[in-house]
């Protein structure tokens, strides 16, 4: 059975910081990456810049692909997919992309990818000046997993504590990071990387990060471990790896609250949580990771 190719979205207004987010990211992963890039223009000039041996560009310049190139958008996917055959798609959407549009394509019309993550990067300076949030942003804002507000340097923390104020009020669950030129640890963005053969390993503590690793060879039961899921606290930023359920494997992958399972075939349950100061909720959840065992 092969899993679907995961994808995410990387949305955030003109200038906030998208494709410094996307050469930081190619910079610090081993994956094979595919990476598609959508500006409004007819020339993609941020591609020209984009580093990476595993990377492969499809460019669609000249709209939208939320609107004018939906279709072309799906072709560009398919392509990638069939020729590429990536770990990990990534999609630097235009600034004035409407992301509950993008999500409804990739979620609705293109079986063969499941959604990873939404990423939206919100410019704190500009945020400041202008603290209009028009139709594009808000729809950014309501989609995103976690924003990344960008640019901290330029303003105060109480600036930055603003412009939380100003963003949370369209998005409850979203986790808001704050970052100096997009430094977050990929890790966040993205999960952990699930080696399907080598077992689920735990990442290094990067940024304040911690992780805990699970692992049973028996089956969990499929309600309580739907109940643990739905209440991890707001500590446990990423989650991810394989689960064995009702005589089922799955894939588990876990970001901001939103979560998916898959069947995909694994022998055991191995999973990675990730995320800060996990010091006081690491037993407790263990002890309910063991409660769900059959």
């Amino acid at each position: 059975m092969e899993a679907r190719t995961p994808i995410s979205l990387i949305t955030g207004a003109l200038g906030s910081g998208k494709t410094t987010l996307l050469r930081r990211i190619l910079r610090g992963t081993e994956r094979r990456l595919a990476v598609l890039m959508n500006e409004f223009g007819e020339i993609a000039i941020d591609s020209r810049i984009l580093p990476g041996e595993n990377l492969r560009i499809i460019e669609l310049a000249g709209g939208c692909v939320c609107c004018e190139l939906a279709g072309e958008f799906e072709a560009a996917v398919n392509e990638i997919i069939e020729r590429f055959q990536p770990e990990l798609i990534v999609v630097e959407a235009t600034g004035v992309a409407e992301a509950d549009a993008l999500a409804y394509e990739v979620q609705d019309n293109l079986p063969q990818v499941r959604l990873e993550s939404v990423i939206n990067i919100v410019d704190a300076y500009a945020s400041i000046e202008h603290p209009e949030i028009g139709y594009a942003a808000r729809s950014q804002l309501r989609q995103a997993d976690l924003i990344l507000i960008n640019k901290t340097d330029l303003v105060g923390q109480a600036a930055v504590e603003t412009v939380k104020k100003q963003v949370r009020p369209y998005n409850d669950n979203a986790v808001l990071i704050e970052s100096v030129f997009c430094n977050v640890d990929p890790r966040i963005l993205f999960g952990p990387d699930v080696p399907h053969r080598e077992g689920l390993r735990a990442p290094h503590s990067e940024q304040n990060l911690r992780s805990f690793t699970f692992t049973t060879g028996r089956m969990l039961d499929r309600t309580k471990f739907e109940q643990l899921v739905a209440s991890l606290p707001a500590e446990v930023y990423r989650a991810k790896g394989f689960v064995r359920i009702d005589d089922k494997p799955y894939l588990f992958n876990y970001v901001a609250g939103r979560s998916e399972l898959e069947e995909f075939p694994s022998d055991k349950t191995e999973l990675v949580f990730i995320g800060p100061h996990l010091e006081g909720a690491k037993e407790a959840i263990l002890a309910r990771l063991r409660g769900c065992e059959v």
